[in-house]
């Protein structure tokens, strides 16, 4: 990420470092890691904490100048519809309205969520859901997942009006939006913490695996900080309640990044209680852990593997990194989803996988992808992004390389859309 934010804009992430009082970013690594606590940077209010967030965003979104490279950094305005883009004057303002115009609606939603998601950090959000009362197979949206919530209007009022919505908009530094642009939020919000279950539940229903039958254990590869950072027991229970009166579900946490903390516990020798969800975590690459902790007997074979924006189209170590888990998971036959943020990446994804004669079940775009707006923090007048917006599922091997059947010719027709 500290590549990525540098490359187009100069010294980002050395500001991001700088706003969080961090020295460096081995400063940052120790924070998550929990070498360091959050007092030891200094960050003491509420209003200091939103303010420096907003800080981060600050810089010309035509000219990419940061505050210090202007005679006056007060010069940097922000747009006064959006509340979200800045400026360092009205020659670059002007220059970039034929771009800002066609987002700047969905910016000012974006700059919104980025605030109301600090609720996932309260505990506010998500808010109490029960048991579905329609089949997996008949969900298909979120439109259809918020209608199976009772007294959904209630519980996104006491979201709207808790404690801490009070608090962000007192400290945020920016007008508190009119209530129901505010709802709209939280939905979004809740979208976008509950993605990752109703994901894997719809990979569950798609591999026709049935938690209902037997216990199943899911390997979520490649887990980031950013999931495991503040991780809580009960991130996945969605799924105990899309498969009521389930025979136990274990969800581990796997990657070289996984935050160890209390909430993430050492993994099961066997599978979890009935009707729960047992979260758990491994700091490590796959394919270590499938030696260490499978083959040894420590922990329990995957019923299905899920990883979320894995990334290994983009990945320049390819052989060091996800080859070894791409290549386990084919000739292990395991049932595999990955999400992907656009079809570009899911059209890079599909070649390398073909490449690698893995047999593609599935892929397209996923009817429960997050619907929270994420702008391209490097370059917010880029189209916004949605977290987990496409999937593909896969198994196994390719049994014949002789010729090309119908489902060859599907992804290869899929593969030549998506490059035009």
């Amino acid at each position: 990420g500290f590549v990525a934010m540098d490359y187009n804009v100069p010294g980002l992430s050395k500001v991001i470092l700088s706003k969080l009082n961090m020295q460096s970013y081995d400063d940052y690594r120790a924070a998550l890691e929990g070498r360091k606590h959050a007092a030891d940077f200094g960050i003491r209010t509420y209003r200091e904490m939103f303010q420096k967030m907003e800080d981060t965003f600050k810089f010309c979104a035509e000219c990419k100048k940061l505050p210090e490279a202007l005679s006056d950094p007060r010069a940097l305005r922000r747009c006064k519809r959006c509340q979200n883009v800045y400026y360092c004057g009205t020659e670059c303002q002007r220059a970039s309205w034929p771009a800002h115009k066609k987002l700047c609606k969905k910016l000012k939603w974006a700059a919104v969520d980025r605030l109301v998601e600090w609720l996932v950090f309260t505990g506010d959000i998500p808010f109490p859901s029960g048991n579905w009362t329609k089949a997996v197979s008949e969900v298909k949206s979120w439109d259809v997942w918020f209608l199976m919530q009772e007294e959904l209007d209630t519980k996104l009022n006491a979201i709207g009006n808790c404690k801490y919505m009070k608090l962000l908009w007192e400290n945020a530094g920016k007008p508190q939006p009119e209530d129901e642009e505010l709802l709209e939020s939280i939905r979004r919000v809740t979208t976008d913490f509950q993605a990752r279950p109703v994901t894997i539940g719809l990979a569950l229903h798609s591999f026709s695996i049935d938690p209902l039958e037997r216990p199943i254990t899911i390997h979520v590869v490649g887990a980031s900080h950013t999931e495991t950072l503040n991780a809580r027991p009960t991130d996945y229970d969605e799924l105990a309640r899309m498969f009521p009166g389930n025979e136990g579900i274990e969800v581990v946490m796997i990657g070289p990044e996984v935050v160890e903390g209390p909430s993430l516990r050492p993994p099961l020798e066997s599978y979890a209680g009935r009707r729960r969800v047992y979260l758990s975590g491994w700091k490590g690459l796959y394919h270590m852990y499938w030696e260490t902790m499978v083959e040894s007997g420590r922990a329990s074979r995957p019923s299905l593997v899920v990883g979320f924006h894995p990334g290994f189209h983009a990945s320049q170590g390819l052989t060091e990194g996800w080859l070894p888990t791409l290549l386990l998971l084919r000739d292990y036959k395991i049932p595999s989803l990955f999400t992907m943020y656009s079809d570009q990446e899911l059209k890079y994804s599909l070649e390398i996988l073909q490449e690698l004669e893995t047999r593609i079940i599935d892929y397209g775009a996923n009817p429960f992808t997050s619907l929270k707006l994420e702008q391209v923090q490097s370059n917010p007048n880029k189209p916004l992004i949605h977290s987990n917006s496409s999937y593909l599922m896969f198994q196994g091997v390719v049994e014949s390389m002789d010729g090309m059947n119908t489902e060859d010719l599907r992804h290869e027709n899929m593969l030549q859309a998506l490059s035009e």
